[in-house]
């Protein structure tokens, strides 16, 4: 059968290779007035070495359920005017769908997907990282039925993480 990555006509890049610009995080900062209809973003191309760049993004803003309002970029792509949260940087600053970007989990293996759950749950739990660390006791706060819920999806994804790292290396026929 086929190895790694079969069948794919090659990975996209993840929003994870991307510079960001989160608009939410504008608004928190408290970077942006009620109503502003654009931002300009004044950057330099090539990550500071090459030519300065500058342009307009349009914003717009909806109502929030409990008051307030939120803030969104309109992607300044050509046409596209998306409306999003964040902008990635590449060229220019545009959408994830513009630039065709994947999120990580979006590439990740079911034995990845198991292990980095696995991993979650070890760290919900307070436990060493590691799916091969040994198993911590039950922490002080928490209740005794949610502790063995939590311990039995443990179980059951680093059991699926250890079978398929076996099988990825031939130990299991």
């Amino acid at each position: 059968m086929g190895g790694f990555g079969s069948g794919r006509q090659g990975w996209k890049a993840t929003t994870s290779d991307m510079r960001t610009l989160d608009i939410r995080r504008l608004q928190r900062d408290g970077l942006l007035t009620p109503g502003q209809a654009f931002v300009v973003l004044q950057f330099r191309s090539d990550g500071g070495a090459g030519q300065p760049m500058g342009y307009p993004v349009r914003l717009e803003w909806t109502p929030c359920n409990f008051g307030g309002r939120r803030a969104w970029f309109l992607c300044p792509a050509r046409g596209c005017g998306r409306r999003v949260a964040i902008l990635y940087g590449g060229s220019i600053f545009a959408c994830r769908h513009c630039y065709r970007l994947a999120y990580p989990s979006q590439r990740e293996t079911d034995v990845d997907r198991a292990m980095r759950r696995a991993d979650t749950i070890r760290r919900r739990l307070g436990w060493e990282p590691g799916i091969l660390s040994g198993d911590g006791g039950k922490p002080k706060w928490m209740r005794r039925r949610t502790f063995e819920r939590l311990k039995a999806a443990y179980a059951a994804f680093a059991n699926a993480a250890l079978a398929g790292m076996a099988e990825r290396l031939g130990l299991m026929k």
